[in-house]
């Protein structure tokens, strides 16, 4: 006690930050998890139906369907966003010439600075079949008729994994780089002396310095797995959208183009579920510690 008011002036600064937490963040979660639970109606009573708007949203197809495009997509980005920041930390951190270092790290960043709306407006355009730079290029190549790279369903799921990589992969690669910076001189030194070359000390030395941040880099990008949206929202089109509608997405179509409240909060409530559930086997099977 004599503690606490010793430094009393402290904790009354974290009263600000509590209440804005409690009103913006946990009031609205409690507020929405009670009305999943609801017949939600704008006027007049709305009835406790227990979990009956969770049994609808999980007897929908287009939930499930919603589903299986996400883990499609969002396995394809962390399966290839993983790798592909990852090599090209390890190829930039083979770089000698600071100068082009640094400007092939500010090429890589670039896209991550852009909204979705500008990425999606890009590669709308280079992806055209009329006269967009892919058709282009495939036409120098030898193929006689343009592609629709964004009205056929086989290419969608892929395109969007594609973009999303293109986009982020600058970004991740920046942290890994940061954390190779801290890696201790002295074990490259060692291998040295042992006769490793280049790739052994990648292999033995870098690789397992990079496996922490490995770790702190795959949750940060399993927990926005389930909460695609933006990329989704600017790039599907009437021609593909069954293979690219993501459970946010769906989300956003229950609650408000479709006006059910209810419905969407169930849904999102099911979607954070799923979160922590990947969250909790991935920390259990990794080891790794959240805290």
């Amino acid at each position: 006690m004599p503690r606490f008011r010793q430094h009393i002036g402290l904790y009354l600064m974290f009263v600000p930050v509590i209440v804005y937490f409690l009103i913006f963040l946990y009031f609205p979660l409690v507020r929405g998890f009670t009305i999943s639970l609801q017949e939600f109606r704008m006027i007049g009573d709305r009835p406790f139906v227990g979990l009956e708007q969770y049994k609808a949203v999980l007897g929908d197809p287009f939930f499930w369907q919603a589903l299986k495009n996400t883990l499609w997509i969002g396995a394809g980005q962390l399966a290839f966003g993983f790798a592909a920041s990852l090599l090209a930390a390890l190829s930039l951190g083979e770089v000698l010439n600071p100068l082009f270092k640094k400007f092939n790290q500010m090429v890589l960043y670039i896209p991550h600075l852009f909204s979705w709306v500008i990425v999606g407006g890009i590669w709308i355009v280079l992806l055209s079949p009329d006269g967009g730079m892919v058709n282009e290029l495939l036409k120098l190549a030898g193929v006689e008729q343009p592609v629709h790279f964004l009205a056929e369903e086989r290419y969608a799921r892929w395109i969007m994994i594609g973009t999303s990589v293109w986009k982020e992969m600058g970004y991740t690669c920046i942290i890994y780089l940061a954390a190779m910076t801290l890696i201790n001189p002295s074990l490259y030194e060692a291998a040295r002396l042992d006769g490793a070359g280049r790739l052994k000390q990648l292999w033995y030395v870098t690789l397992p310095q990079l496996v922490p941040t490995m770790k702190t880099v795959f949750v940060l990008q399993l927990l926005g797995v389930l909460r695609m949206f933006d990329q989704l929202i600017v790039m599907r089109n009437p021609a593909i959208y069954r293979e690219v509608d993501v459970l946010m997405t769906y989300v956003y179509e229950q609650g408000i183009q479709q006006f059910q409240m209810d419905i969407a909060s169930a849904a999102s409530f099911l979607i954070i579920a799923a979160t922590l559930v990947l969250t909790l086997i991935f920390s259990r099977v990794s080891r790794y510690d959240l805290s």
